[in-house]
């Protein structure tokens, strides 16, 4: 590693807090080394206040650009110089790209999520889908899977008019897209959408380490056979949720692909060239 870095290394980074759980530096650096690419990746604990500061120290050092992660997703898109169209929509950003001193940010989450699905042989379209949270990644995630052609979305967020307004923005974008807004504190509610839905979605950060016993989902009679649970967490890799649905006969879907596959996206939009994403699994494997 030493031996790669030199006076000419762009620094590209991950933002936000905890981050040293983080698998995006081992990724992104086995990657810049096997395509002999003059990048760094280093992740730094930034809190949600600090983001535009941590922004502009990365404008100022020439950084090529960063990831942004919870809590930093919504500040990011705030402070960057453009947004991507689907940036924009979304309201948060998980990739910045420094175009000689402009920051543009777009997100990935939503199309890396959708990715690992497809992978898994899981397809959104014509599907029922319950999304748990209205931040950042589950947000990104219901965008694209109303774009990608689901039947419905109903969105459980503790805070219901952050989710209407998500809802309401997803209905003008893609109108054959019936979605609807929850409270996630209404248990009842949550059990009887589960019990409809196809797939259900965590989007947010419980059941991530250090809180490993948490999960958002305490009624385990709400998974029934044929239900697809996934979780936006890969750290652990099995969640509390995926391991009770697991247990409960469900088909369950690990967030590791969707990191695999959202760096994927920004991999390409830092370097411009395609990731070695097969490589990676081998020398993840071997590990």
């Amino acid at each position: 590693m030493e031996k790669r870095i030199d006076g000419a290394t762009q620094l590209i980074c991950l933002i936000g807090s905890p981050v040293k759980h983080s698998g995006s530096p081992l990724m992104h650096n086995f990657c810049f080394r096997h395509n002999d690419q003059n990048f760094a990746y280093m992740a730094f604990e930034v809190q949600e206040e600090d983001t535009a500061k941590a922004l502009e120290a990365l404008r100022l050092l020439g950084a090529r650009g960063c990831n942004a992660t919870m809590p930093c997703k919504t500040a990011t898109a705030k402070a960057v110089d453009e947004l991507s169209p689907a940036a924009q929509i979304i309201g948060a950003c998980n990739t910045v790209v420094n175009e000689n001193g402009k920051l543009i940010g777009h997100i990935t989450d939503g199309t890396g999520f959708v990715c690992n699905l497809r992978e898994n042989g899981v397809d959104v379209k014509d599907q029922k889908i319950v999304v748990i949270g209205a931040g950042g990644a589950a947000t990104a995630i219901a965008v694209e899977c109303a774009l990608e052609g689901c039947k419905s979305l109903v969105i459980f967020n503790r805070t219901v008019s952050k989710a209407a307004a998500i809802a309401e923005k997803i209905e003008k974008a893609v109108p054959g897209c019936e979605v609807k807004a929850v409270s996630s504190e209404d248990k009842a509610a949550l059990k009887e959408e589960i019990l409809a839905a196809d797939i259900l979605i965590n989007g947010t950060s419980i059941g991530m380490a250090p809180n490993v016993d948490a999960t958002p989902v305490e009624d385990t009679s709400a998974f029934h056979e044929g239900l697809v649970v996934a979780d936006a967490i890969y750290n652990p890799l099995e969640t509390r949720l995926l391991r009770e649905a697991k247990e409960a006969g469900c088909k369950i879907v690990t967030g590791d692909g969707m990191l695999l596959w959202q760096g994927a996206a920004a991999y390409k939009l830092w370097t411009g060239v395609e990731m070695p994403v097969e490589e990676f699994r081998k020398f993840k494997a071997s590990l």
